[in-house]
């Protein structure tokens, strides 16, 4: 268990940004990409969550972390603004080592019918998406703001981050969707502890 469980989220907060640190490239990535001012914008999900599961149970900074998703929330839902903008991060973080995932999360209503076969309301925020992601440990975003600090959004608080649980955020996810990615997670972390559906 890392310190940070059941701490003033400030406290949390700078002890997620110092996890992050141990690993430069993917900092100097959120570094980076904050520098596009994009709206609304994060970095969030598996590769967050993954680095601190990896100070937790003693892995390498970079362990099991295959990509980074880059999310943010522009009102122009045109494909040709999303992929204007998907090209501009890409060139602005060539040469980084990870593959990026970046959505528009305005748009996503869009597609993710046709993608995961359920129809969604369009979200309101960034952080409206951020809300339904899989679990209350990857549920999580994070950003450098104006002043160069680490600022993070985490709707279900971050203490099941830090004591390894992997416990369903059921907004909008399916129990076969939520068991396929926790299986998937235990085989590089097993020593996560993994909630029933």
């Amino acid at each position: 268990m890392l310190t940070g469980v059941n701490q003033p989220l400030a406290k949390q907060v700078a002890l997620l940004e110092h996890i992050l640190r141990l690993n430069p490239a993917l900092y100097e990535l959120i570094t980076t990409v904050a520098q596009l001012k994009l709206p609304n914008l994060y970095v969030g999900g598996g590769s967050i969550t993954q680095s601190v599961w990896n100070a937790l149970f003693h892995q390498t900074p970079g362990y099991g972390i295959s990509d980074v998703d880059i999310v943010y929330y522009d009102p122009d839902l045109s494909v040709a603004k999303e992929a204007a903008t998907q090209e501009k991060i890409a060139q602005q973080l060539a040469g980084n080592q990870y593959t990026i995932d970046v959505k528009n999360e305005a748009r996503v209503h869009l597609w993710y019918a046709q993608r995961f076969g359920k129809t969604i309301t369009p979200y309101q925020s960034t952080e409206d998406a951020i809300s339904t992601w899989p679990t209350t440990a990857t549920a999580l975003g994070v950003y450098i703001d104006e002043n160069a600090r680490l600022q993070a959004f985490a709707p279900y608080g971050l203490n099941d981050l830090f004591m390894g649980i992997v416990r369903p955020n059921k907004k909008l996810i399916t129990a076969a969707v939520y068991q396929a990615k926790a299986h998937k997670w235990q085989q590089k972390w097993p020593d996560l502890t993994v909630v029933d559906w």
